[in-house]
């Protein structure tokens, strides 16, 4: 379809364009080559570092059990390859909170600024496109690998404040992109034609005798897929036009306190409805590149659906040998990991469109975070999770590197999307060595 004219590849399938969102990336209709292999990448981040006792398997290898923290992702061990030994080395102006969130996927120092942080040295935004970005250009570039939006940007309990401590994408120096934390917003991006969430009118009212016209011309694969992307979409709606769901789209600051993110007790809903959105963005081929972020560096986000009514920033200063603020660290983190094995789980039950298995199998999510350890503010080890599958990458394993930099490992995500001419990446003096061989 890339090489067709898109008004006159709907006129000649006698639809409007209200249905491109639905059927763009079925291959029975686009004349796309079978099988058809999509390569996909998330990046999801969380916050405030990890506890490195309850996150790090002991063994290396294929022979490696998951301690605590990672024990959602036991169904999918086989699929997840565990990266120690990656380190933030971007030094220069800013706390090791901005340059853990603004460098962490540009891998490039920060823009003089006026910022300030916990450090004696302000500073600005990032000085160069972040990883995210620098895909997306490149898939964007070639007809067969372009997309309706290039990237996605989901935020879950993102506030609503712009600094180095909120963003980490960047489409180049000093241009930082906010993701979209609403999914009402997200929703009316993906979809359109809505209205006020009051007078929401649904999406396939409009196009159903289309969808209906379409289904007759598709294989029996590609029925099942748009027939479970009508259904979730119609599900999505509801939620979203439920008013205990349009409170939870909300997340509200303390007047007295600044520093304290009241987060919304539905935000454990927000996450699902978000990562749904997300899976059905990446099987409908609207984007092949996106971003998960949930809350901020520094982010002291009460989570009381976990029993937790401390601010996560300060919990993650405390010292490993008080026991209580542990356990509630320990909740935290495996919290998130519970929600990468949710969006795993979407994935792995998704069929690849004109393909053989799962979304899964071309699908790269890679969970890391802007610091090793909360209570050290330590760059170094960051935390590194990837699920899914990709050419070149070898699953199933747990694996002690030599204290690499993180601007190796991007280098090898965009060579595994297939944009390997990419010999540097964020600052050039880290790529010695190049890519990572991870197969």
């Amino acid at each position: 379809m890339k090489a067709l004219n898109r008004r006159q590849f709907l006129r000649d399938l006698g639809v409007s364009a209200a249905t491109l969102p639905f059927i763009a990336g079925l291959p029975s209709l686009t004349g796309a080559p079978m099988p058809q292999r999509r390569q996909r990448v998330v990046i999801m981040f969380s916050p405030n570092g990890t506890l490195p006792a309850d996150f790090w398997p002991d063994k290396e290898g294929a022979d490696f059990e998951f301690k605590s923290i990672l024990k959602p992702l036991e169904p999918y061990k086989d699929r997840t390859l565990i990266l120690n030994g990656v380190y933030n080395k971007i030094r220069g102006d800013g706390d090791q909170h901005m340059r853990g969130m603004s460098c962490l996927l540009t891998a490039s120092e920060l823009m003089p600024g006026n910022i300030q942080g916990g450090s004696d040295k302000p500073a600005g935004w990032a000085g160069s496109v972040s990883i995210d970005q620098e895909i997306k250009n490149f898939l964007q570039g070639r007809a067969e690998t372009k997309t309706r939006f290039g990237s996605l940007e989901f935020g879950v309990a993102v506030p609503n404040r712009a600094d180095p401590w909120t963003r980490m994408s960047y489409a180049g120096a000093n241009q930082p992109i906010a993701p979209i934390d609403d999914p009402y917003q997200m929703f009316a991006k993906l979809y359109g034609k809505m209205k006020d969430k009051d007078s929401l009118i649904s999406v396939l009212d409009d196009v159903s005798a289309d969808l209906k016209k379409i289904s007759s011309k598709l294989s029996a694969r590609d029925k099942a897929l748009l027939d479970q992307h009508m259904m979730l979409v119609r599900n999505l709606e509801q939620e979203l036009q439920n008013p205990a769901a349009d409170a939870a789209l909300q997340h509200p600051m303390p007047e007295l306190d600044p520093g304290i993110e009241l987060v919304n007790d539905n935000t454990p809903e927000i996450s699902r409805m978000q990562i749904d959105l997300l899976v059905n963005a990446l099987s409908n081929d609207m984007t092949r590149v996106a971003t998960l972020q949930y809350m901020r560096s520094v982010g002291q986000a009460q989570m009381r659906w976990l029993g937790v009514e401390d601010g996560h920033h300060s919990l993650s200063h405390d010292p490993d040998d008080n026991k209580d603020s542990y356990e509630k660290l320990k909740k935290i983190n495996t919290w998130f990991c519970g929600e990468l094995a949710y969006l795993a789980k979407r994935l792995s039950e998704t069929p690849e469109a004109g393909g053989e298995g799962s979304m899964l199998d071309n699908t790269l999510i890679v969970w890391t975070n802007e610091l090793g350890k909360g209570n050290s503010h330590t760059l170094d080890n960051i935390p590194c999770v990837i699920v899914g599958g990709a050419p070149g990458f070898k699953m199933g394993r747990h694996l002690k590197l030599d204290k690499v930099a993180h601007n190796r490992l991007w280098m090898t995500l965009a060579h595994a999307m297939g944009h390997q001419d990419l010999k540097t990446f964020g600052k050039a003096g880290l790529c010695e060595g190049g890519a990572l061989n991870l197969a």
